[in-house]
């Protein structure tokens, strides 16, 4: 008998945090992974530098359906995870065009290329609780109605949306994920879990004096990256395609996520914390709290991370990092 060659995934955003840890996860799952770079002199692989050499990485931009049908052609995966995106939400309101070409209408591209070479290719996208944004009810489920707040949150709306038509219009096993808000040491510190914990490692270490931050009172359902990308790979494992939100099930505001970072290093975020109108979205998201039933019941997925555990690791590594016993953020 021929041996039996390894399933082969394509991430999209494989630099980023999302994508770093699910290469990781998907290679220990015995995969041949391929990530989809943009050509671009700005592009980072620090996330991925320990995992260079086990996997591919191919050229593909989501404003360009040719380059996402030749890397489709050349690679021919199984399975397609669309990770990449314009995904700060501050950046939104300042970009919403650009936001919308990748955040959404990339989405699009990505999917017809699919259709065109392998209508049998598994294919993730990557929503958003931000998709939520003004909830319309507490917890958000599967069916609660979007109502979102940012170009961003619009644009993945678009995004989703645009999964469920190919699934129902071309049979494609297409599903989202609606992910709630996780994060990581792999975070970008342009994000405010990141910025908060970067910034009680500075202070700790003397380096900085203060950290200005926007609304503390805003309320996120916050997990760790890691769990979650399990989630994904669940997803289309699954016989029949579906959505499903992925999250913690708890919400906890800004305020307490600077409380437990700073009390981890024996410090009172009060004596540090500015509030810096600056900070503050055009339109805010108040509350985002999930309900993960359906990702228990049907994809047996649970989180293994919890809150104060996720603010600990997050606090540790970047004191590790600004000490130099860290060599990068992979």
């Amino acid at each position: 008998m021929a041996e039996q060659r390894p399933r082969r995934a394509l991430i999209t955003g494989i630099t980023g945090q999302d994508g770093s840890y699910l290469a990781e996860f998907l290679l220990d799952k015995g995969y041949e992974v391929v990530g989809l770079v943009r050509r671009s002199s700005m592009v980072s692989f620090e996330r991925i530098a320990h995992l260079q050499n086990q996997i591919t990485i191919a050229s593909g931009d989501l404003l360009d359906e040719a380059s996402l049908i030749e890397a489709l052609q050349q690679h021919r995966p199984a399975e397609v995870y669309n990770l990449a995106a314009q995904s700060f939400v501050q950046t939104s309101f300042g970009q919403p065009v650009l936001t919308g070409e990748t955040t959404a209408l990339g989405v699009t591209r990505l999917l017809d290329a699919i259709r065109i070479v392998d209508p049998s290719i598994r294919f993730y996208q990557a929503s958003s609780s931000e998709m939520f944004g003004k909830v319309r009810e507490v917890p958000q489920t599967e069916a609660t109605p979007f109502y979102p707040r940012s170009p961003y949150g619009v644009a993945k709306v678009y995004g989703h949306w645009i999964t469920v038509n190919y699934r129902e219009s071309y049979g494609l096993h297409a599903s989202s994920g609606i992910l709630f808000n996780h994060e990581s040491p792999r975070r970008g510190l342009e994000f405010v879990t990141r910025k908060i914990t970067h910034a009680a490692a500075e202070i700790f270490l003397g380096r900085q004096s203060e950290l200005r931050l926007g609304n503390l009172d805003s309320k996120r359902d916050w997990g760790f990256a890691g769990d979650y990308v399990k989630a994904m790979w669940l997803m289309l494992q699954q016989n029949e395609p579906g959505d499903y939100v992925v999250c913690s099930g708890e919400t906890h505001s800004v305020r307490e996520f600077c409380e437990l970072a700073f009390a981890h290093l024996g410090m009172d975020y009060r004596d540090f914390v500015v509030i810096d109108e600056a900070f503050f979205r055009p339109a805010e998201v108040d509350i985002l709290v999930g309900d993960p039933s359906r990702a228990t019941s049907v994809l047996g997925w649970h989180r293994e991370v919890g809150f104060q555990d996720l603010v600990a690791m997050m606090v540790d590594a970047d004191l590790d990092l600004l000490q130099g016993k860290l060599k990068g953020i992979s």
